[in-house]
C-alpha cells in the first residue's frame, strides 16, 4: 500500500511537472483563440509555422537565437577552462595568501549580483565595449562557484598521481590536460551545464548593455513581445521553444553527469 501510495504521489509530481512544457509545445502550433478555449489544448494544431513566421517578423528571431548561442558557448567554454586553472592552483599548490585568496573567492558569492550592475555597466562604458558581446562574457568569466566546485573535485585527485607525473618531467600544464582533466569530465560537463544555463537565460544586463536589436540575446528580443498593444500567445509560445528547447537538449546529453559531477566535489580534505 505504501508503495503503491508513493508511485500515485511521484505520477502526480510528475504530471504537473510535465505538463505545462507540454502545454508549450502544443499552444506554439495554436492561434489564440483556440488557446483560450474553454477545452484545455491537448492535441496539436496546424498553427506553429503561421506562428513562427508572425514571431520572425516581429523580432530577429534567428538572429537573436545566433547570438544567444555564441555568447553561451564562448562564456561556457572561458569559464570551464579559468574555474579550472583557478580551481587546480588553490588545490594542488601552495603559495603565499592562498587561503586568504581563496576566502575572498567565497565571499564574493555572497555579493548580490544587483548591486553589481551600475559598476560594471560604468566599467563597460569606459572601455567602450557597450553594445557588444564582449560585455556579457567579461564580467561573468572564472565565477566563483565553479571556481569552488573544481577546487573540491580536484582535492579528490591523489597528490601521488600528480608527483608522479613531476617525477617523470611532465610540465605542470601537462599534468593538468593530458593526466587530471581526463579525470574530470563529469564535474566539468555539470559545471558546463550550470554555466550554460545561467548564461542562456540571462535577461537582466543584456537587457542593461544591449541597445540594438541585432545584438540582442533570445531572452531581451523576447521581452520585446510584452511591450505590444496586441499579445500574440501562440506566438510568446513558439519564441519559448526557442528558449527552452536548446538547453534541454544540453541538459538530456549531459544528465549523466551532472549529479555524478556535482556530488565529486563532496570532499573532505
Amino acid at each position: 500500500m505504501v508503495t503503491i501510495m508513493l508511485y500515485l504521489f511521484l505520477s502526480i509530481g510528475a504530471f504537473f511537472s510535465i505538463y505545462p512544457v507540454y502545454f508549450m509545445f502544443v499552444a506554439a502550433t495554436k492561434s489564440s483563440g483556440e488557446i483560450f478555449m474553454n477545452t484545455p489544448p491537448i492535441f496539436f494544431g496546424n498553427y506553429f509555422f503561421e506562428n513562427l513566421h508572425s514571431l520572425n517578423n516581429r523580432i530577429p528571431i534567428w538572429t537573436a537565437l545566433f547570438n544567444s548561442i555564441k555568447v553561451s558557448i564562448i562564456f561556457t567554454v572561458l569559464n570551464l577552462l579559468l574555474c579550472s586553472l583557478s580551481g587546480y592552483a588553490f588545490a594542488k599548490f601552495d603559495f603565499k595568501g592562498k587561503n586568504f585568496l581563496f576566502t575572498c573567492v567565497l565571499l564574493s558569492m555572497m555579493i548580490p549580483v544587483y548591486s553589481r550592475l551600475i559598476p560594471l555597466y560604468r566599467m563597460m562604458t569606459f572601455a567602450n565595449l557597450q553594445n557588444t558581446h564582449i560585455a556579457l562574457i567579461l564580467p561573468g568569466l572564472a565565477g566563483a562557484f565553479g571556481v569552488f566546485l573544481m577546487r573540491q573535485n580536484f582535492l579528490s585527485i591523489p597528490d601521488a598521481l600528480i608527483e608522479a607525473a613531476r617525477l617523470d618531467g611532465a610540465s605542470e600544464i601537462y599534468i593538468l590536460f593530458k593526466i587530471v582533466m581526463p579525470l574530470m569530465i563529469p564535474s566539468l560537463a555539470a559545471l558546463g551545464i550550470y554555466i550554460f544555463m545561467g548564461q542562456w537565460s540571462d535577461f537582466t544586463w543584456p537587457l542593461i548593455i544591449l541597445n540594438s536589436e541585432n545584438m540582442y540575446t533570445l531572452p531581451v528580443a523576447l521581452s520585446v513581445l510584452k511591450g505590444d498593444t496586441r499579445i500574440d500567445y501562440g506566438q510568446i509560445m513558439v519564441g519559448a521553444i526557442f528558449a527552452v528547447l536548446p538547453v534541454l537538449i544540453a541538459f538530456l546529453f549531459s544528465s549523466r553527469y551532472f549529479i555524478s559531477g556535482l556530488m565529486g566535489g563532496a570532499v573532505k580534505e
